[in-house]
């Protein structure tokens, strides 16, 4: 079972734009202090982290109020499927 979370659209604009400006992701959170977990929180949409959302979204020129998505819910673990 594959248990990695899609990728957001707010993700997806993240990774464009880190790729437009030839950087990845690691240098990206090294040279901006962000911790490369929340910066993978974001992409994925696993947690808020509205602090470094906010900063990401400044860095990378985003407008973050075009990417307004409900957080990925987890799966039940109990449910059944038919």
């Amino acid at each position: 079972m594959n248990n990695k979370m899609p990728v957001t659209s707010f993700g997806w604009a993240i990774k464009q734009r880190l790729v437009e400006l030839r950087l990845d992701q690691k240098t990206f959170c090294e040279t901006h202090n962000i911790p490369p977990s929340r910066l993978s929180n974001l992409i994925h949409g696993t947690r808020k982290a509205q602090r470094y959302r906010k900063q990401v979204a400044a860095i990378l020129n985003i407008d973050d109020n075009d990417y307004k998505e409900a957080p990925h819910s987890k799966p039940n673990k109990h449910s059944s499927y038919i």
